[in-house]
């Protein structure tokens, strides 16, 4: 096999391991192709780069290709979503200020309720609440807006959503710039770690299996490279799967710590891994299962339904036709060329989309071999998501 060398985009984030994992564990070897990974300082410039073919592939916020399909966020070229890349693995925390008011007022932190936490942070807040994301089309917004309209708060009305660099969100937590914030790991950690924040909730309090990142690539590119993207999508499908073995979590954490990808100790690192979180600086922890997924319950599969549930979110909130955003968020994750990379090699569902929101236990599914489980995907108001009747 002809070796081919693919340029990938990434921002330092815990969950742009698969694709860390895939180069640096020999699994893109083993498809005859090298990643060569750069590293973007944000996300717009990484969406820029990746529109623009300065790079082939890029590990994305899962709104960005459909935010794109509906015209918001830029020009450039339209852009697919071929994996899921990870599901979870986000935080919301707060200033020391807030979270002394959240005590004072007597709440628990207890890190699994979405509706106790949230509810004390909108009686805790004074003046609006400033908030701050990595981008505006990223779950880490759609989950806060879902979250505290679903509360009674107006969103986007009632709430201050500021962007902020992921690394660079400790920083302006500190500085008084934002109250809050919900951002992947491990910069949550880092404010904690650094004493400048504290945390109060994982994102998967408010939907336990939100697709977080994805693998995308340019609309073209993946119609006129399907082979070569099917490499891509195999390498990395098997980095996820090595990734969901407890037993690899130690490499990994160490491989990702490196100062060429995110340059933290692998300590820290190891948090989101093991979904063992320390919350505030004085050493609280709490142990968040499925903090964040690589693999399981067929975590890397892109489900049409997921891309419809986002490009409603987006439409509600920006005055878009909502049968128009939902037909165009469809086409975006690509769960034809998905399969056709897998066939044979996963056990994958045998529908592309599904009632979000349904799932309460882990339960059993069609799939080829009929040994496929989906894990809980509930919002935390039990809101059920059905594409067949919206």
């Amino acid at each position: 096999m002809k070796g081919s060398v693919l340029s990938v985009g990434f921002i330092p984030l815990v969950d742009a391991a698969p694709l860390i994992v895939a180069q640096e564990m020999g699994f893109a070897a083993e498809e005859g192709i090298t990643l060569d990974l750069k590293r973007a300082p944000s996300w717009s410039s990484l969406r820029d780069m990746l529109s623009f073919g300065q790079v082939e592939a890029a590990h994305m916020l899962s709104p960005v290709p459909v935010a794109s399909a509906l015209g918001l966020g830029g020009a450039g070229a339209r852009i697919s979503a071929a994996s899921v890349l990870s599901v979870n693995g986000n935080v919301i925390g707060v200033s020391r200020a807030l979270a002394e008011r959240l005590r004072a007022q007597g709440h628990d932190f207890a890190f699994n309720d979405a509706r106790a936490a949230g509810l004390a942070l909108i009686a805790a807040a004074r003046n609006g609440l400033r908030i701050g994301v990595p981008f505006p089309f990223s779950m880490h917004a759609e989950l806060i807006y879902y979250w505290l309209s679903a509360l009674g708060l107006p969103a986007p009305q009632g709430v201050h959503i500021r962007t902020v660099p992921p690394p660079l969100m400790a920083e302006a937590i500190g500085a008084g710039e934002i109250d809050a914030f919900c951002v992947g790991e491990p910069w949550g950690s880092q404010a904690v770690e650094t004493g400048l924040g504290e945390l109060l909730l994982p994102s998967s309090a408010i939907w336990a299996f939100a697709p977080e990142k994805v693998l995308a690539v340019r609309e073209d590119w993946a119609e006129h490279e399907t082979a070569l993207l099917g490499r891509l999508i195999r390498a990395v499908w098997r980095a996820g799967r090595w990734l969901a073995d407890p037993s690899s979590h130690v490499l990994a954490t160490e491989l990702l710590a490196r100062p060429g990808y995110l340059d933290l100790p692998s300590e820290v690192l190891d948090r989101a891994m093991t979904g063992r979180l320390v919350i505030s600086p004085a050493g609280e922890e709490r142990q968040v299962p499925g903090f964040l997924e690589f693999h399981r319950g067929a975590a890397t599969f892109p489900w049409r339904s997921q891309a419809e549930w986002i490009g409603l979110q987006l439409a509600a909130r920006t005055g878009l036709d909502r049968m128009e955003a939902r037909r165009a968020a469809n086409r975006v994750f690509r769960s034809d060329l998905h399969r056709q990379a897998l066939n044979g090699i996963a056990d994958l569902p045998g529908a592309s989309a599904k009632i979000e929101g349904a799932v309460r236990v882990e339960t059993s599914v069609a799939s080829a071999s009929g040994r496929l489980s989906l894990l809980p995907d509930a919002f935390f108001d039990g809101r059920i998501f059905d594409p067949a009747k919206e």
